[in-house]
């Protein structure tokens, strides 16, 4: 099932308009979401690379990443949901989930597809909203997973951008 034409909303993939690396979110997460992303990245049997700087690590539990002290370097989780297109997840806050995308991936209805593909598993598994935002333009989401739609709507107009 589609979600999302192309034709549609290209304008929220184009690079000058958004920036490369938008930034998609869960707001309102918890510990216990942050693992239960981490859960469904095994399950679906996503390739997957977790690293604190230079050092790549096992996948630990969110609960210990989560803890990690203030002042220790972020650790980030990157996903391949399919072999050319990657997810970073940054692990800044407990109480939001945060990822980027390279919009130079997500051109065309294919790679939009496993897009919406990729927010409806994680807000279906979550029960909440995937929102979209433009790159530094964070709480003006143009798109996301809509729980009680079940699929990726439109959050802004096209035709204002």
């Amino acid at each position: 099932m589609t979600d999302l034409l192309w034709d549609d909303v290209k304008c929220f993939f184009d690079l000058d308009l958004m920036g490369s690396l938008p930034d998609v979110r869960v707001p309102g997460a918890s510990v216990e979401d942050w693992q239960s992303v981490l859960d469904l990245v095994a399950e679906k049997g996503w390739k997957c690379q977790y690293s604190e700087g230079e050092m790549v690590l096992p996948v630990p539990r969110a609960e210990a990443v989560l803890s990690r002290p203030a002042d220790a370097e972020c650790p980030d989780l990157r996903v391949w949901p399919t072999a050319d297109v990657l997810a970073i997840f940054s692990f800044h806050a407990e109480d939001e989930i945060d990822f980027d995308v390279d919009l130079r991936e997500l051109q065309g209805q294919d790679r939009l597809e496993v897009f919406c593909g990729f927010l409806r598993e994680i807000g279906r598994r979550l029960g909440k909203p995937v929102l979209m935002d433009p790159e530094g333009d964070y709480g003006h989401p143009v798109l996301g997973f809509d729980v009680e739609a079940d699929r990726v709507v439109l959050l802004a107009d096209p035709q204002l951008t």
